[in-house]
């Protein structure tokens, strides 16, 4: 049974965390088609070596043509048009790219496997916990859903009561309209018959008004039920969901689904919407017959006003954005837009009635009524190209909601007229924007204008701008809930350091497996707080002090440098990062503390603290005279391991001293792992598998082929010992490839030493 196959026998709730995986990057229909074939495939291997990522990319695209050709043998026109669509976007997208395809597909599947074992871990609970849950209090959401349910009984009994009603009017009518008739013949009944027919309708008529005052009070208590669901329902859970949504877009954990919220706008929807009709009936019976006092004349306005009210209200707080603006490029920054880049978003209507279906017809405008376009000096405003309105639909969407996704909207910037300034107070990355949708329900006595925004966004000209303007997006969305707060930078607040601790583990846990530990944000809070307050929680940190003053004595702030480290991480070092080998973050004082016990030739892996683009050194220790000594390496840029791999760095190092033999000093991972068990399987080749030096083949080309090492040279007056040698840049010895001799080496490699 494939894992695909799995899912789909899940909960709704888990499958819209599943539709919440796949976008038009890497479209769900694929996985559909090709369940099998993906499942069996080493993704996590393909997203780490890119001759296997581009030969398993091929494969996609073959199978991906034997899909097409089936799809040809059934006639099916429109299925071979998306498959034909779908391939032509991966080429469009990964052609060049493979391994980000491979890192997609592996990511979506080991998300896949989350949600089943949340599941499974779910249903145990439940099967386990069922005496428990039924003689405590119910939970939370089941207390919403059993409200949900008695308003929908209510409405099935007001129901009933109303069919009721009507056939005792009906009975009442044909009574009094007999009794009419016979009044009229001659010696139809006698006076004691007819005052008995008096009596009995007279009967009839207080129990035809004591049932419509039934009826009455009924719909009265059913409306007071759904005022207090429907506040329930819109002031804590879809606040509670919008705030997950805020906390899943920078990084957090993902968003619950919404298909569950949608069952419960819904019910409550079709139950105002059947009240309406009930109220009509009431009108209908009340016009057929009345008298004073009519309690359906008497209450009849009010149920109308309220029930319309409520209804207005529901819909229009069921107006939501389901997936925030975002660049399909940067699919892990939303709410950052480049201009003339397009951005996809989508709109979801959790009132999923029929009769909406293909009727609301939505808008997006950019920046309407933002004040700040007049109140902030140099204020940019933009317009949206592509097509700007999108029809509802049920069919667009996997999961059949009530919706409509814009995919191709770009912005362009309104060029001033007269001489432009940016002297504002504001920096463009801290310059907050909105795109806000309109619509309007139309019904027979009903017309509601429907209008959401989404979470402000900022907007660059230029990509260098992506890692101020996610910062400010990580600053919003972690201390403010008011999307319309778009002066928010004019005065931001200060973080403390407990959330922004948090926000800086998702910035890791999101593109990778792992987040920080204590360790790590313990230094990284030392560095935003100072050392004596690193470790407070309570800790205050100016929104300058994380993305605009200098760090320290560096020349670039605190948010730049681990923009730079995140980096390095996802294009170089993704693997060891994963499988814990890299410290990372530890003060130097911090290091030599825990190498000093350690054996000789016992290394950690650090990153950098000077440079701004990210970089990794690694740090070792040695034994001279009986005190330890700690030696680190010229950190590497992505520059340097572009050429080579951390892993193979770390494997050919080389520490070297005149004619002395070049050794690696490199032995145990911290705290004492073998190296070559931490990082041998990461090494492009194998250790003892030289290739031959076969110069007179068919296929020589007369070189020897070279292989790029790190070797770090000292003069021999500085050694006390063999094992004591000082480290040199990596950079410095590119060349020290073609080594051949001691008399070759001194002519490439400048002496490098670093203590």
């Amino acid at each position: 049974m494939t894992q695909w196959y799995q899912l789909q026998q899940l909960d709704s709730k888990y499958l819209e965390q599943v539709h919440q995986l796949y976008d038009d990057s890497f479209p769900m229909e694929i996985r559909q088609y090709l369940a099998q074939w993906l499942e069996n495939q080493d993704w996590e291997h393909a997203a780490n070596n890119v001759s296997f990522a581009t030969l398993l990319f091929h494969e996609l695209l073959s199978q991906l043509d034997d899909q097409f050709s089936r799809f040809l043998i059934e006639n099916n026109f429109l299925l071979q048009h998306n498959i034909r669509k779908s391939k032509r976007n991966l080429q469009d997208n990964f052609q060049e790219d493979p391994i980000h395809m491979a890192m997609i597909i592996h990511n979506c599947l080991k998300e896949e496997r989350k949600i089943l074992n949340c599941a499974r871990a779910s249903n145990e609970m439940e099967i386990g916990s069922v005496q428990n849950t039924a003689a405590g209090m119910p939970d939370k959401q089941k207390e919403l859903d059993a409200k949900v349910r008695a308003v929908k009984s209510s409405v099935t009994d007001v129901e009933q009561d109303i069919k009721t009603l009507e056939d005792m009017q009906d009975e009442y009518d044909f009574k009094c309209k007999t009794l009419q008739n016979r009044e009229h013949e001659s010696n139809s009944m006698s006076q004691e018959e007819y005052k008995k027919e008096q009596l009995n309708l007279q009967h009839m008529f207080l129990s035809l008004d004591c049932k419509r005052k039934e009826v009455v009070n009924k719909i009265v208590q059913l409306l007071q039920i759904t005022e207090h669901t429907q506040a329930a329902l819109i002031n804590d859970e879809l606040v509670e969901w919008k705030h997950r949504q805020q906390t899943a877009c920078i990084g957090g954990p993902p968003n619950a689904c919404l298909d569950r919220l949608q069952n419960w706008f819904t019910i409550v929807a079709e139950s105002l919407q059947q009240v309406r009709q009930q109220l009509k009936k009431l009108e209908e019976l009340e016009q057929k017959f009345t008298y004073d006092p009519d309690p359906i004349t008497k209450n009849k306005q009010v149920l109308q006003d309220r029930t319309h009210k409520l209804f207005q209200q529901l819909i229009q707080s069921s107006f939501v954005v389901e997936r925030q603006p975002c660049m399909p490029t940067h699919p892990q920054r939303p709410l950052v837009l480049k201009t003339g880049v397009q951005f996809t978003v989508k709109l979801r209507l959790l009132v999923k009635l029929q009769e909406l279906n293909y009727n609301l017809k939505v808008k997006v405008l950019f920046d309407k009524d933002v004040t700040e376009k007049n109140s902030v000096k140099g204020f940019r405003k933009f317009n949206i190209l592509g097509t700007n309105t999108k029809v509802m639909n049920m069919e667009e969407s996997t999961n059949g909601s009530l919706a409509a996704e814009f995919r191709h909207l770009q912005l362009k910037e309104q060029k001033n007229t007269g001489s432009r300034t940016n002297e504002g107070p504001l920096i463009v990355t801290e310059e907050l924007h909105s795109l806000s949708f309109e619509t309007q329900l139309c019904q027979p006595g009903l017309v509601i204008d429907l209008e959401t925004t989404s979470l402000p966004i900022v907007v660059i000209s230029n990509v260098s701008q992506l890692p101020s303007g996610w910062a400010s997006i990580l600053w919003f969305n972690m201390l403010s809930t008011d999307p319309k707060n778009l002066s928010f930078f004019l005065n931001p607040p200060c973080a403390k350091w407990s959330k922004l601790s948090d926000v800086l583990s998702w910035q890791f846990s999101s593109v990778t497996k792992r987040g920080l530990n204590a360790d790590q944000l313990s230094m990284l809070g030392e560095k935003l707080l100072g050392p004596t307050n690193g470790g407070s929680q309570d800790g205050l940190i100016p929104w300058t002090r994380f993305c605009k003053e200098n760090l320290n004595d560096k020349n670039f702030p605190f948010w730049l440098w681990i923009e730079g480290i995140l980096e390095l991480i996802k294009k170089h070092l993704l693997c060891l990062w994963n499988d814990g080998c890299i410290m990372g973050f530890i003060s130097k004082e911090r290091e030599r503390a825990l190498l000093k016990d350690q054996s000789p030739g016992t290394f950690l892996l650090r990153f950098s603290e000077s440079s701004k683009e990210g970089a990794i050194t690694f740090t070792w220790v040695e034994e001279s005279q009986n005190e330890p000594q700690f030696h680190s390496v010229e950190p590497y840029t992505k520059k340097e391991l572009s050429a080579v791999t951390f892993p193979d760095i770390i494997r050919n190092y080389k520490v070297m001293a005149a004619e002395n033999i070049p050794e690696n000093p490199l032995r145990f991972l911290y705290p004492n792992i073998p190296k070559d068990n931490a990082f041998g399987k990461y090494y492009s080749r194998p250790k003892e598998a030289p290739e031959p030096m076969d110069l007179d083949g068919p296929k020589g080309n007369g070189y020897i082929k070279t292989e790029l090492i790190s070797v770090s040279e000292v003069h021999p007056s500085r050694l006390q010992s063999p094992e004591n040698l000082l480290p040199m840049s990596p950079e410095e010895f590119d060349e020290v490839s073609r080594m051949v001799g001691p008399a070759e080496i001194d002519t490439v490699m400048c002496t490098h030493i670093q203590l």
